[in-house]
């Protein structure tokens, strides 16, 4: 895979509210939920508790999909695998959709998770049928991103064919301004980085590492020179305005409230070498840190 183009694409599913919903501050955790179990209902074909236990653990959709399974590596064994899924909830706020209102919200797919889009939406679709937030709806679009605009390509129930190659935009500038929009959650020992002690050091390599294993499980290997982009590092200057976003949610399978916070606000960056701008031009679909796959560590590129 080269930097300069990726198999990646960005769809806003819009739901009619049928009976209220009720979204919480931050929805991407509540949406990953309601998304999981429905995929696991529809995907599963042994129906055991277990899925590691599962003879179809490595082959399922759904843990293909919603978890996807540690793997051997030529360097390490992966524990966890990040997953080609990123759910964009809706804005920062708790929100009361009422009868006949729109909810919408963003999903990001990567590599070969693109071509699972059909079961993708009929998940979410049962999913809101069912229950989501005490509440239910009806999928009524599919819009597909191209540039900034969305396109519509669910018609009668189906999904039309679009192309989901990005091609990357030749750099205009060496000076970049990312806007942290939802917690960007790195960690330090174990600790979690303030506004304070975030480097951009720690910052970038996250990155980078983040999607180079997205790259390897899920697309084509992406052969990245570590030690290079290590050494262009020194010639990066920043200047952060950053303060930290508390958030806690409530985790069912662990039965306890969760502390998730992070940094958000304005990451002034100067001098940024061109493998890096590159780096930084796919974070804002792939994002950034923990969690993200419920839409933590969202950013954009303000100055394009």
């Amino acid at each position: 895979m080269q930097l300069n183009t990726i198999q990646l694409a960005r769809y806003r599913f819009i739901f009619q509210v049928t009976e209220p919903i009720c979204l919480p501050d931050y929805a991407g955790s509540t949406l990953r939920g309601v998304f999981g179990r429905a995929l696991r209902k529809i995907a599963c074909m042994t129906k055991q508790d277990n899925c590691k236990a599962c003879p179809l653990y490595q082959t399922c959709p759904y843990t293909n999909i919603f978890e996807t399974p540690p793997k051997e590596h030529q360097i390490q064994k992966f524990s966890q695998v990040p997953n080609g899924y990123i759910i964009e909830p809706p804005q920062w706020g708790e929100k009361i959709y009422r009868v006949g209102e729109i909810l919408s919200f963003e999903l990001v797919l990567f590599g070969k998770l693109i071509d699972q889009l059909p079961l993708i939406a009929f998940a979410f679709q049962r999913a809101f049928q069912y229950s989501v937030a005490k509440g239910k709806g009806e999928l009524v679009d599919i819009l597909h991103q191209q540039n900034k605009d969305f396109y519509s390509i669910y018609v009668d129930g189906k999904l039309l064919d679009h192309s989901t190659e990005i091609q990357i935009k030749a750099p205009q500038s060496n000076s970049i301004t990312l806007t942290i929009t939802t917690p960007l959650r790195l960690q330090a020992n174990g600790t979690p980085l303030n506004a304070q002690n975030i480097t951009l050091e720690r910052f970038l390599l996250t990155l980078a590492k983040r999607i180079s294993l997205l790259s390897e499980f899920h697309a084509v290997p992406l052969d990245l020179d570590f030690v290079k982009l290590k050494e262009n590092l020194t010639a990066i200057n920043d200047h952060k305005n950053l303060k930290w976003l508390d958030w806690r949610r409530y985790s069912s399978r662990q039965n306890q409230k969760m502390a998730l916070g992070g940094v958000v606000g304005q990451w002034q960056l100067n001098n940024v070498p061109e493998d890096w701008q590159k780096l930084l031009y796919w974070g804002q679909w792939l994002h950034c840190g923990k969690n993200a796959t419920f839409g933590l560590g969202k950013y954009e590129i303000t100055n394009l």
